[in-house]
């Protein structure tokens, strides 16, 4: 059942302002506007467990995500109900997605039994060395402090109120304050009360998580900003990370901002692959472009191929492909609107040709496909910018010479990817050196949505695609955002850390 209430510390706190969801189909409810004195009340909750959470064996850390994960799995098919209303997605994804969010969370109980993300180092004493003595040093990584994770609107759950973020920084041992998105704040209560249960029956202290719904600006940029948080992780659009990366950057104790704001993923089609499997490799892209209504920050919006009949043969078939998709609902009547005006920017392109046009009114989106020639790209950067939906773009250049410099051309990105066969290699040896400084995954023969949720996983890139290149929002090297490595020195085995043993 929902409260409509944040929770904060272990309380479901009301507030007389509400606000009503708008979900693609069902009833609406009401929910509490988080004010900045639910912030402060989150953070200095936050702040009082951290010593208590921090101290938690692994162990107890590892009890306390798999307890989280079979308590989502309790509620599975409350939350389907309610996300397919909020969302507008289907059931099957919101059930995949779940289970991705449950995986996650027993993956990071997992991970931190084991000892390799401690990266514990140890220099021995040399008493003797001359012309002076070493002492003794011991690092081992630990973890920060209170944590802000923002929901983000396309993912629910695996992005949202337990999601990644949330997940690894809960491994780590940071204690996490969640801003839950308005598009689906239903699902987000539900999932609280699952965390919520998990504390309880572990035995965390209270202030271990809270969740605060709603608000306007003020209670986003209060969350950034209280000085008991110590970094914040972000899923969302490049407007609104960046506003909040300033604040975080112009704050008196300046923190790490951790923002994934998206990408257009551009796909190179190089010429013998082209020749070969131009009709296949468009035929996954129409998959891949128009998955979820387009609305993944991995989706491959722009191809770019070397002018000739095999483009002509990729494009009719990109073209067919696409076409056969029916309108899909958007998350939110926002995201809506947005996808049609990146629509007629990129239509109003300089040397743009619409290819497939179709009609998207109110929260409905139909896919659209247009092409460029390479030297019109490169000259309006504004083709560049990604059009969040089942939008693509198809950059035809004169030759590889060109197919580089569009390469070179590229903001930072979450992939980029080759289709390639053996007669390519040489090209895609050229372009390689390019691509792996441009994303934080580069593809061969391959389609980036579906993001793998393993060790080696990078989700991540350079600015624009997030704000710290060095660092993934999935897998489990994700836990490095919230540690900091802590040397010791000469320090009695007392009062070093448990996890040094």
């Amino acid at each position: 059942m929902l409260t409509g209430k944040h929770l904060i510390a272990g309380d479901w706190t009301p507030n007389d302002q509400t606000f009503a969801s708008s979900p693609a189909h069902g009833l609406s409810h009401d929910f509490s506007v988080g004010t900045p004195a639910h912030v402060a009340a989150a953070c200095e909750a936050a702040e009082a467990a951290f010593p208590i959470y921090a101290a938690k064996t692994r162990a107890e850390r590892a009890t306390f995500l798999n307890r989280i994960a079979d308590e989502i799995e309790a509620r599975g098919a409350e939350i389907t109900e309610i996300g397919t209303q909020e969302t507008g997605l289907p059931a099957a994804r919101l059930e995949g997605e779940r289970g991705r969010t449950t995986m996650q969370l027993r993956l990071f109980a997992s991970h931190i039994l084991q000892d390799d993300w401690l990266d514990r180092r140890h220099d021995a004493a040399l008493p003797d060395r001359q012309p002076a003595p070493r002492p003794d040093l011991k690092l081992i990584q630990r973890p920060i402090g209170p944590v802000a994770v923002f929901g983000a609107s396309n993912f629910p759950l695996a992005f949202s109120t337990a999601g990644g973020d949330t997940a690894s920084a809960l491994a780590a041992g940071c204690p996490v304050v969640v801003k839950g998105h308005s598009a689906h704040p239903g699902t987000g209560e539900i999932v609280a009360q699952a965390i919520d249960a998990a504390i309880k029956a572990t035995g965390m202290p209270a202030g271990t998580f809270s969740l605060i719904q709603g608000g306007k600006r003020d209670v986003g940029e209060a969350l950034v900003q209280h000085p008991l948080i110590k970094a914040v992780g972000f899923t969302g659009s490049l407007a609104g990370g960046r506003a909040l990366f300033n604040l975080c950057a112009a704050r008196p104790e300046p923190i790490p901002f951790f923002g994934e704001l998206g990408s257009v993923n551009p796909m190179f089609l190089l010429p013998a692959a082209l020749a070969n499997r131009g009709e296949a490799i468009a035929k996954g892209w129409a998959g891949s472009l128009t998955l979820g209504a387009g609305q993944f920050c991995t989706n491959p919006g722009i191809a770019v191929v070397i002018d000739g009949s095999e483009a002509d043969t990729f494009v009719t078939a990109a073209k067919a492909a696409v076409g056969a998709v029916g309108p899909q609902t958007m998350l939110t009547d926002g995201i809506a609107e947005a996808y049609r005006h990146g629509r007629d920017r990129v239509a109003a392109g300089n040397g743009v040709r619409p290819v497939l046009s179709t009609t998207s009114d109110r929260r409905n989106a139909t896919p659209y496909l247009f092409e460029v020639s390479g030297s019109d790209w490169l000259n309006d950067h504004a083709l560049a910018e990604e059009v969040f939906g089942p939008l693509g773009l198809i950059v035809r250049v004169r030759h590889a010479a060109e197919m580089q410099d569009i390469a070179r051309s590229l903001q930072g990105q979450l992939t980029c990817t080759l289709h390639l066969d053996d007669a390519d290699l040489d090209l895609a040896k050229a372009l390689m050196p390019i691509l792996e400084r441009k994303a934080g995954r580069v593809l061969a023969n391959g389609f980036p949505t579906g993001v793998e949720v393993v060790d080696a996983q990078v989700h991540g890139g350079p600015y624009p695609a997030s704000t710290n290149f060095g660092a993934t929002s999935v897998g489990t090297m994700s836990i490095r955002r919230w540690l900091r490595p802590v040397a010791y020195q000469n320090m009695p085995d007392a009062l070093l850390p448990q996890d040094w043993a």
